[in-house]
């Protein structure tokens, strides 16, 4: 069977239609509605399996961030992600080479295989394939491409010629995982970038994963020209202090279970230009990374004159409207019970609403809200 390699020949040669729509499926199906899907169909075909299944995720999790397997049966993808995924031992492969499971077998325990021997005999036979693709392995949020080709018992074992027609897809892989998680970032850091950039008096820089400066506003650029607690270091965000810089690393890294860490607010101490306090936001990428993989880093003067408006405070602390609405209107001196009047809702919801105000904010009571709320708005 030809591989990719073999239809770039010449000029003039034809290049083999399988494989064109195979790499046409591959790249458009990165937005669309269903990443992924019709890729993998085209490439289970291409490589006469059953089935092929990519995970992406970030080591040490529990559970992926995306896996997708066409035409498998939804209980078995079930029950791979909660009973056998954390402890599958057919991984850490090679990164980029195609390895089969009786390869990886030979070099490992017996004692590692049966509950996924067993798994495999559910879902159809033992013949699999696999290729690792690793990504920012030196970086805060790095995270890895699984790609899994398996055959049921009836079909022939994969051959030495299968593996190489498989080795051939890496380069394309690499370009269209690596773009599939672009587009997973600007998605994340369109709804916040749009609310602070507005001139409302917070200056935005946003982060990746590795601590590059991906995108900021006017006021965030003249703070980090300013040169001091906060700059800028080619293209990467840098902090004076050793416990900024330690903690924006912990934010962005989904290991230290950054994703669930809501809002962490600091102050960047700069005795020549006045001090800064930062909001910092995880911005969670879940198809990648199951967690955060990005950072909105929201910096004001002590004594800010912004008002505080609803959209802001969706947008930098992660509420929703109707819990931004009541936060601002507590900000404003009401009570509870007056500020569910003003908004016309039951003094119960509002209650519920404020509850999970707390939970996003990390504060427990009412005053700790409105103090911290002074933060972006004194």
């Amino acid at each position: 069977m030809p591989t990719l390699a073999d239809t770039h020949v010449g000029m003039g040669d034809p290049i083999d239609p399988e494989s064109s729509d195979l790499l046409a499926r591959l790249y458009a199906g990165i937005a669309s509605e269903a990443p992924w899907q019709s890729f993998l169909e085209a490439l289970a075909r291409w490589m006469a399996s059953t089935y092929a299944t990519l995970i992406l995720t970030t080591p040490g999790q529990r559970q992926p961030g995306t896996i997708v397997t066409p035409g498998a049966d939804p209980q078995f993808s079930e029950d791979y992600i909660s009973s056998f995924f954390a402890d599958d031992p057919f991984r850490d492969l090679p990164e980029g080479q195609v390895t089969s499971l009786a390869q990886f077998a030979a070099t490992h325990p017996d004692a590692l295989f049966p509950a996924y021997r067993e798994y495999l005999q559910l879902a159809g036979g033992e013949q699999v394939l696999g290729l690792d693709l690793r990504f920012g392995s030196d970086k805060p949020g790095r995270f890895e491409a699984r790609l899994r080709v398996s055959r049921d018992a009836s079909l022939p074992d994969f051959t030495a010629n299968d593996r190489v027609r498989l080795q051939s897809l890496v380069p394309h892989l690499r370009i269209a995982v690596d773009l599939f998680e672009k587009l997973q970032f600007a998605g994340a850091q369109r709804g916040v970038f749009h609310a602070a950039a507005q001139g409302l008096g917070l200056a935005l820089v946003v982060l990746d994963r590795a601590r590059r400066i991906v995108s900021t506003n006017a006021l965030a650029e003249r703070f980090l020209g300013e040169g001091e607690g906060v700059s800028r270091r080619g293209d990467e965000i840098a902090f004076a202090a050793t416990a900024d810089r330690k903690t924006i690393d912990a934010l962005l890294s989904p290991l230290d279970g950054a994703a669930g860490a809501g809002v962490t607010r600091f102050r960047i101490n700069r005795p020549a230009h006045g001090d800064l306090v930062a909001t910092a936001r995880p911005l969670a990428l879940p198809a990648i990374h199951s967690g955060t993989g990005a950072l909105a880093l929201f910096l004001a003067r002590p004594a800010s004159d912004m008002r505080l408006d609803p959209q802001v405070l969706r947008d930098v602390l992660g509420l929703t409207m109707a819990e931004a609405r009541l936060a601002c209107v507590l900000n404003a001196g009401l009570t509870l019970v007056e500020a569910a009047r003003q908004l016309g809702i039951a003094h119960n919801t509002a209650k519920v609403q404020l509850r999970s105000v707390f939970a996003k904010t990390g504060v427990h009571r009412q005053a700790q809200l409105i103090a911290m709320l002074a933060t972006l708005a004194n």
